[in-house]
């Protein structure tokens, strides 16, 4: 299974745990490029795309509009048999910085509604914000709908304009670099995409490149768990949003399942019902100690405070918070109560599970990926299976 680093841009001032994430590119030495395909009213050159792709054995990503899904229906349903990725582009393409987020909710479930009716597949956990157009508040509404991942582009072809195939090609041939993301589009309004698509791909495997979807590049899942029934204990940093994203569920389904009356509130060793899973993944060690701890996407003051053993109360005081609601990507918060010495162990063992990278393990236990690798013998540091047992050197 391909585990590549994928580079996030967070915005500061966002604090609600649900917000989606922010992907631009993957962050990886490995030569993998996922190409993608923003659909709109009209779709004209989907099929053509779609040949050159298959002659090409090349899999890509689909960002769909339920409008244009409602005009050309067997189109989209070609993608999905092709088996591309397919991932939420809105349903009427309004700038999301300014709609309401019920809005941006009915945008979404109008559009998931519409594509799985005729494809069966989802389009989540992936959202392309309509012309890009992106803030917190955007990623919040989004997050809470369901999307964990808004998905950017560091190469945008700007096919839109009309360009010619020869533009387009060398716009992504010379800009390329490991893990890129580019941005194409299906419309008439592209007619050079389908003439160049050809040349870039050769060239670009020419240059060593291989092709994958998104969910490849982020080594996000494929399907949910097929089966129901499994359950899950809480441990220390563990919230609601966080567990739901590892079963691929929602906070909502979990809670009912759970009469959880409070989903802010959990307990550490607390078992949870986990609706529509079969197995629960390996659980997550804790952090190593240190006296600082960096906010991540999905971090909220309860989570830290209990994977660090001490309280909300404490950590406010010793960071002087005020509002212990909101918290920043990237703030860089005093842990009281904590020592700045690593634990004494040499060793410990770990058990990769999905979502996981070299680099979110090495992070997590105060490590670099290199010594990770050098440990186990790793020789491509962006491929890890899920299941595989990494001797961690301290």
């Amino acid at each position: 299974m391909l585990l590549v680093l994928f580079s996030l841009l967070s915005f500061s001032g966002q604090s609600d745990a649900a917000s989606s994430i922010y992907v631009t590119k993957g962050n990886t030495s490995s030569k993998v490029v996922a190409l993608t395909f923003d659909d709109g009213s009209d779709g004209t050159n989907i099929n053509k795309i779609l040949a050159i792709l298959s002659a090409h054995n090349v899999k890509a990503t689909f960002f769909l509009t339920g409008s244009g899904a409602e005009k050309h229906p067997q189109a989209i349903k070609n993608i999905a048999a092709k088996g591309h990725q397919l991932g939420n582009h809105s349903y009427s393409h309004p700038d999301f910085r300014t709609i309401s987020a019920s809005q941006m909710k009915s945008q979404l479930d109008r559009t998931e509604t519409i594509i799985k009716n005729l494809t069966g597949k989802s389009t989540k956990p992936i959202f392309r914000a309509p012309y890009g157009a992106v803030n917190p508040n955007v990623l919040a509404g989004v997050g809470a709908a369901g999307y964990g991942y808004t998905i950017q582009w560091n190469i945008d072809t700007i096919d839109w304009r009309g360009d010619s195939a020869t533009t387009i090609t060398n716009k992504v041939v010379n800009n390329i670099v490991p893990g890129s993301i580019v941005l194409m589009h299906t419309g008439a309004g592209a007619p050079g995409t389908p003439v160049a698509l050809p040349n870039i791909i050769t060239k670009l495997k020419a240059k060593g490149y291989s092709f994958v979807t998104v969910s490849q590049l982020l080594n996000l899942p494929s399907s949910p768990p097929a089966s129901r029934g499994t359950t899950y204990t809480v441990k220390a940093g563990d919230t609601l949003y966080s567990i739901a994203q590892r079963f691929n569920t929602t906070v909502a389904k979990i809670a009912a399942a759970n009469n959880i009356a409070n989903v802010n509130l959990l307990r550490i060793g607390q078992v949870l019902k986990i609706p529509g899973t079969s197995t629960a993944p390996t659980p997550t060690p804790p952090p190593a100690t240190s006296t600082t701890y960096t906010v991540k996407a999905g971090d909220t003051l309860y989570s830290i405070a209990n994977r660090y053993n001490t309280t909300v109360a404490k950590i406010a005081a010793a960071n002087n918070i005020t509002n212990v609601n909101l918290l920043r990507i990237g703030q860089v918060l005093k842990i009281p109560g904590t020592t700045t010495t690593p634990p004494a162990a040499t060793t410990v063992k770990y058990t990769v599970k999905a979502g996981d990278t070299l680099y979110s393990i090495a992070v997590r236990y105060n490590t670099t990926v290199a010594k990770i690798a050098a440990a186990n013998n790793i020789t491509n540091v962006n491929f890890l299976r899920i299941g595989q047992v990494l001797i961690i050197p301290r």
